[in-house]
């Protein structure tokens, strides 16, 4: 039976969930709720049973406008570039509008109303007691010169940190003086997020059922800027979408095949968190989280009793030609080990992540149809190991589409 898996659909589902309509795909958010509308849409047509469920997300990190940055130094104001130059430190707390102090040293003897340069945050207790306008501490960039956003981390703290550019840190740290106007318009919200199931078809009595899951969040665009979420993870998203429309009809009766897409990951994976503890025992769970260049290989991280998952992935690889390693996949198929479920996460990089260079045309058509390739022949092989198959469609007839 022949598997034709379709490059133009791969990277048209890519472009649909990184266009401005979804704006950025951050829970909670009208872009959000709109791309899981879109994606249960998508499920319906494929011919799923579709479901969603809501669950609750706290303490996200929400940018309500664009932060303002500026150093002058015995000249004229230098006005820097939010996300080149500075950007939000998760434990900041808010700075609505423009605040102005002399710029000091870690090593400086006084500290109040001014902006503090600090090579790390072991400094907070000092200049919170010494009332300081806030912390600039070093940040590095990415081989594109950005900064990755994030929206989840430890607790806000009571007072303002601005992460700063290593080189322009290091340049203020040798200037020494000068005086610092920013706001950081930074604020914690409380959301609801919420998954997209579809259930392709149920497992037998004693037979295997496969759970492909991929999250559709973004971290979300700024005030003024996109930040398109392309290769994480609407890449991962397109490849599961794929990988379930292709399988259904070479899976045997028995086998049990379901989707979900997950809401909250980059708030901590929390869509995962909310499902896992309801999923079927037993039920082998296959995560992809970027798939967008192939690199040097797929980066696997198996968790739970995944024996039998990853040894058909290990024939898969073998089978479609994909190259394997180890490598950590903090996504959101540790949630589904941890409720003690077989569970892999695969990878396959993440060009311009969490930034506005993540866009749609850096995430490599050959790459989407690898990865599907690889979902398809490890859910196959454990058909085979579920009674089901007695042989399997060749490599060469999961064929691709241009």
């Amino acid at each position: 039976m022949t598997a034709t898996v379709s490059g133009s659909r791969l990277t048209s589902t890519v472009a649909a969930l990184a266009d401005d309509r979804f704006a950025g795909r951050r829970v909670g958010t009208p872009g959000g709720r709109a791309a899981g509308r879109w994606l249960a849409g998508q499920l319906r047509t494929i011919g799923a049973s579709v479901t969603t469920d809501e669950f609750p997300v706290a303490g996200v990190r929400e940018l309500y406008r664009t932060p303002e940055f500026s150093w002058s130094a015995d000249s004229a104001p230098r006005r820097w570039v939010h996300r080149r130059d500075f950007a939000e430190h998760l434990v900041s707390a808010g700075v609505p509008g423009p605040h102005t102090g002399e710029l000091a040293l870690a090593e400086s003897d006084a500290w109040r109303d001014k902006w503090v340069l600090a090579p790390d945050l072991g400094v907070s207790a000092r200049a919170l007691t010494e009332g300081a306008a806030g912390l600039l501490v070093p940040r590095g960039i990415d081989a594109a010169g950005w900064m990755p956003k994030m929206i989840a981390g430890p607790p806000v703290g009571a007072l303002p940190v601005i992460a700063v550019r290593a080189e322009l840190h290091e340049e203020m740290t040798r200037a020494g003086s000068g005086t610092v106007t920013a706001s950081m318009p930074l604020r914690t919200v409380d959301v609801i997020g919420s998954n997209v199931h579809g259930v392709l078809r149920e497992p037998a009595a004693g037979s295997a059922g496969v759970l492909l899951t991929a999250h559709f969040d973004g971290v979300g665009d700024d005030p003024e800027q996109r930040l398109p979420a392309a290769a994480d993870n609407a890449s991962g998203v397109a490849v599961v979408l794929e990988a379930v429309r292709l399988l259904t009809p070479l899976l045997p009766d028995n086998v049990g095949l379901a989707v979900s897409l997950l809401d909250g990951e980059e708030a901590g994976a929390r869509g995962s968190a909310h499902h896992a503890p309801g999923v079927r025992p037993g039920t082998y769970v296959i995560n992809v989280d970027g798939a967008a260049q192939l690199g040097d290989g797929a980066a696997v991280e198996a968790g739970g009793p995944a024996h039998d998952l990853l040894a058909a992935l290990d024939q898969a690889g073998r089978e479609t030609g994909v190259p394997l390693r180890a490598g950590a996949m903090p996504s959101d198929n540790r949630r589904y080990a941890a409720a003690g479920l077989p569970a892999i996460g695969i990878g396959m990089g993440m060009p311009g992540y969490q930034t506005p260079a993540e866009t749609a045309d850096r995430v490599e058509t050959e790459t989407l149809v690898a990865a599907t390739r690889l979902v398809m022949a490890t859910v196959l092989q454990l058909a085979v190991h579920s009674r089901g198959l007695t042989a399997l469609p060749h490599k060469d007839e999961l064929q691709r589409e241009g």
